[in-house]
């Protein structure tokens, strides 16, 4: 509903420059993403069957992670799982080197497209990765018809079963088993109000807050008329506790926002470390990328705007603010953005433009 404008939008499909630059690319046929509801039915059918087909996989050795684990608080690499649950640790391991920092944003979007590129090379995928825009479905999430096909080859399924642990019971992933923090069928438990257990969190300033009124149409709206070129706050105000990108996460509860399974272990930290296990995971993150995109594109100055630290301080509710997205050192264009041994490393810059070359993708 908020997509770049048609001229830019045509430039960049038929020229291959980038939208807002002109500066040509070797992308001169971008695939164009859409949201979920507007695939057909073999879209959905060949999405489900290739997420599934990489969940089959076996695990890679490849996967190195980076973090020290005492810093990540994350269970250690389970090798008995397979290439799904390997792409869902890159999130664990980096979670707190891709959260409330530079590499926010460009990770993300990184990462979706690694996860695109693998189902494509792996799986046969011949699709575009579809998003899922939440300010549609903000005024009855728990209704949204994203969750109401419960066809077994198409469709998401639906709420988890309370008897069950809340774990899908019907739809395409209703036998997706991922391993950490323990192995277990995928969870939803949609939770309106998802702050009230945090108030021991100091970042946390809102804790009755109904989770769907950070990702209402107006709010993204608010979003793309940030400040022209202020990067750090128009990801602050993506990524604030009780912000977009937060909200979604833990209005779908379970493996979204990080609810640990019956049956982990004492030491098992509820938080979204392990939120990819769920493929909307993805879905959210193409969307919050295409707030992104849609940013960018919308004035000169946001295009190519960047700034950001390395280092994540969410020690207290001031520190947030001093340093939204990061205290020192400083990220630049020509950072590295880690991917733990899984996936090619790219630069910042090799992210910043959708249709540069190295990522060759618009939004509808």
């Amino acid at each position: 509903m908020f997509s770049v404008s048609k001229l830019l939008f045509s430039a960049a499909l038929t020229l291959g420059f980038s939208a807002v630059g002109g500066e040509a690319a070797s992308c001169t046929h971008p695939s164009v993403r859409r949201e979920w509801r507007k695939l057909s039915f073999p879209e959905r059918t060949e999405f489900i069957s290739a997420i599934n087909c990489l969940a089959r996989l076996p695990h890679t050795d490849a996967l190195t992670p980076s973090v020290n684990r005492s810093i990540s608080n994350i269970p250690p690499v389970n090798a008995s799982g397979g290439y799904w649950d390997d792409i869902v640790y890159i999130h664990m391991d980096l979670n707190t080197r891709i959260h409330n920092t530079g590499l926010f944003y460009p990770f993300h979007r990184f990462y979706v497209n690694a996860v695109e590129t693998a189902m494509k090379e792996r799986c046969g995928f011949t699709g575009a990765f579809p998003y899922w825009d939440w300010s549609i479905d903000a005024h009855d999430v728990e209704n949204s018809s994203l969750l109401g096909d419960h066809n077994p080859i198409s469709g998401l399924g639906g709420w988890g079963d309370p008897s069950k642990d809340f774990q899908v019971q019907n739809g395409g992933f209703r036998n997706l088993e991922v391993v950490y923090p323990i192995p277990h069928i995928i969870r939803r438990n949609f939770t309106l109000q998802p702050f009230l257990p945090f108030a021991s969190v100091p970042m946390f300033t809102n804790l009755t807050k109904y989770a769907n009124e950070s990702f209402t149409p107006e709010v993204v709206r608010d979003l793309l008329d940030w400040t022209p070129g202020d990067f750090v706050g128009f990801q602050a105000s993506m990524e604030y506790p009780e912000g977009p990108h937060a909200s979604v996460h833990f209005i779908l509860g379970g493996d979204l926002s990080g609810e640990c399974p019956k049956g982990s272990p004492a030491d098992c930290i509820p938080q979204p470390t392990f939120s990819a296990n769920e493929p909307i995971f993805f879905f959210h993150h193409a969307m919050v990328d295409k707030v992104w995109f849609d940013w960018q594109n919308k004035n000169p100055d946001n295009f190519w705007a960047y700034k950001g630290g390395s280092v994540q301080n969410l020690t207290s509710v001031q520190a947030l603010k001093d340093w939204p997205n990061g205290m020192a050192p400083e990220l630049t264009l020509d950072s590295t953005i880690p991917a733990d041994g899984m996936f090619p490393e790219v630069t910042i810059r090799d992210v910043m433009n959708t249709t540069g070359g190295y990522l060759c993708y618009v939004y509808e």
